[in-house]
């Protein structure tokens, strides 16, 4: 997280500005005055248990004959005529398992999409975790935390991240677990209410999320002494003790951030019984643990050089021996200590936070590929990675093209990214609301998402990545095969069982291969259409699809193919940032 954590001119741009804003205020309109939203949808859950019922509303439903059809990857598993705004359906048996499902109707000349929804069957979050956050707990009426939470259900995110909530970072919870703290300062001297916290656990635990605290593993206030906190467990940046090492903060903030050594076994027990506090009073599901990267060379209070790595494995082992039911995640700030992280086998999935030394989009594959041999891979990877996080240093709006080329490229690797809370996150401090997002944006975001869940056995449940060739064959397009280069389009092949995968991914006019959009300049690409393509491959082909979450909902697209010598040509309808293209075999 806070690498670079509450820059001066950070608080300068947003928290002067911040505390003028209405509470509740999500940044998102209306999803029903979208100006393409005729029809817009929502489940009452972020993800289901296999069996369990889902509860759809529409916003409104046009006259006529309405049909409404499920389906899972390219299989249509049924039907039913919509007889009113509000049905449900009962999830099948299958664990881990995405659906789409579409509302349309027909006409003499074929079918319309009208709306499309995601839906997550999943028992359990950590299969495909898709994390958003919190960042403001002033006292709030109880419609403004439903509509954050809904809005962040309608994203189908399943775990929420509680940033910046706690009293002291040595003392989170305010007061005792006798006699809770009604409100108190944070850490930026911001108002707390514990009703808010409780409200907005309560709110995530109705939508099947979980409820996830934030702290680091080793930070305490400049008045941890009387709390108990022993000298003897801080680190130093001498082999003297005379020097602790500090994160330096200046007013507003109450205090700067000594550290602690996190592999100090009394340490660890008097946070872990803090953290028991935490959880007596509120019912949070698990510890989102955080770092500040690489500190150097540091020294315990005996002098011995201290293995921060080492003392993030032993912290989290410790985390969980004292609270085995709670779940755990940690940030690999920049992949720092990921090995040790990922190799306790005590967290939930991979979460790295990333900056300007991996800012490129081949660092995102680069960094799910070390997570994946780290894990042997059985976690997923979740990213915090902030867009346009110059423009950021200003009131503005989010550079749309910037933020879906990106996302893009993370879910068509199999991995998340943290973005979505309040307002879209734009800096490590994620109170920071600089910018907002356009309705364009608001409304791609919402088909992404339902992308990410409904096709999520094929972004991100196994398979292997492998290299397709792709060519063009009426010049509208040039193809590269991965990693990324400018002026094409970049194929990006996962083989999963018998269907074989191929991403396009369109750098074609990108101006950058950076993920970062520093300074929201990424353009946006022309969409192309009706461009005919050759394909290399060697299997058998019986049939092909397609599905963009730029193109009506993410609803599947059969496409007539012809066989060629060295494999298949298809027609692409259109693409403009990804699309995504399905291979099949009786």
């Amino acid at each position: 997280m806070k690498r670079n954590m509450f820059l001066s001119a950070i608080l300068a741009g947003f928290l002067l500005v911040s505390c003028n804003k209405e509470l509740g205020y999500t940044g998102f309109v209306d999803p029903d005055a979208g100006k393409n939203a005729e029809i817009s949808l929502s489940t009452d859950k972020a993800a289901y248990a296999p069996g369990e019922t889902v509860t759809f509303t529409a916003s409104q439903m046009p006259a006529g004959a309405i049909y409404i059809r499920y389906r899972h990857l390219g299989e249509n598993l049924g039907e039913q005529a919509a007889t009113g705004t509000s049905w449900t359906w009962t999830a099948p048996d299958e664990d881990f398992t995405g659906y789409l499902v579409e509302v349309y109707q027909k006409s003499s000349e074929g079918e319309t999409i009208l709306a499309t929804i995601g839906v997550d069957v999943s028992s359990d979050w950590t299969r495909f975790p898709r994390y958003g956050f919190l960042s403001s707990f002033g006292e709030m009426p109880q419609s403004g935390i439903e509509g954050v939470i809904d809005n962040l259900n309608r994203h189908h995110i399943n775990g929420v991240q509680f940033q910046d909530w706690h009293y002291k970072h040595h003392w989170p919870l305010g007061g005792t677990r006798e006699n809770p703290l009604a409100s108190y300062l944070d850490i930026a001297s911001r108002t707390t209410y514990l009703s808010t916290l409780q409200a907005y656990i309560d709110k995530i635990h109705s939508c099947g999320m979980k409820a996830i605290f934030y702290n680091l593993c080793f930070g305490a206030l400049d008045d941890a002494a009387q709390d108990g906190v022993n000298e003897r467990w801080y680190i130093f940046q001498d082999n003297n003790h005379a020097q602790k090492d500090v994160h330096a903060l200046s007013a507003p903030f109450k205090s700067s951030i000594y550290l602690l050594d996190p592999g100090n076994s009394e340490w660890q027990q008097y946070i872990g019984e803090r953290n028991d506090d935490v959880y007596a009073v509120l019912d949070f599901d698990g510890y989102q643990i955080d770092q500040l990267g690489s500190r150097g060379t540091r020294y315990n209070y005996d002098g011995q050089t201290v293995d921060l790595p080492g003392g993030y494995a032993s912290f989290i082992r410790a985390m969980k021996s004292l609270h085995p039911q709670k779940r755990l995640v940690m940030n690999a700030v920049s992949g720092y200590g990921a090995e040790q992280i990922v190799g306790t086998g005590q967290v939930d999935f991979c979460y790295n936070e990333m900056w300007g030394s991996e800012e490129q989009f081949s660092d995102l594959r680069s960094t799910i590929e070390a997570n994946d041999t780290y894990s042997n891979g059985t976690l997923k990877t979740v990213f915090a990675a902030y867009m346009n996080y110059d423009l950021a240093d200003n009131m503005g709006t989010f550079n749309t093209p910037g933020v879906l080329l990106t996302n893009a490229v993370i879910f068509a690797l199999g991995g998340a990214h943290l973005e979505l809370g309040e307002h879209m996150l734009c800096k490590e401090y994620f109170p920071n609301s600089n910018l907002g997002m356009s309705s364009e944006l608001q409304e791609a975001m919402i088909a992404y998402y339902d992308f990410l869940v409904a096709y999520e056995n094929l972004l991100r449940d196994g398979g292997e990545l492998n290299d397709v060739t792709v060519r063009s064959t009426d010049g509208k397009l040039s193809f590269a095969a991965w990693a990324p280069t400018l002026g094409n389009v970049v194929t990006l092949g996962r083989k999963v069982g018998e269907r074989q995968v191929i991403h396009l991914l369109n750098f074609s006019q990108a101006n950058s291969l950076s993920w970062r959009d520093l300074n929201g300049t990424m353009p946006e690409p022309q969409s192309v259409e009706s461009a005919t393509v050759e394909i290399d491959t060697q299997e058998p082909v019986d049939r092909v699809w397609m599905a963009s979450p730029d193109i009506n909902g993410g609803a599947v697209r059969e496409l007539a193919f012809e066989k060629t010598a060295s494999g298949i040509a298809v027609t692409l309808p259109s693409i403009k940032y990804w699309d995504m293209l399905v291979l099949e075999q009786d």
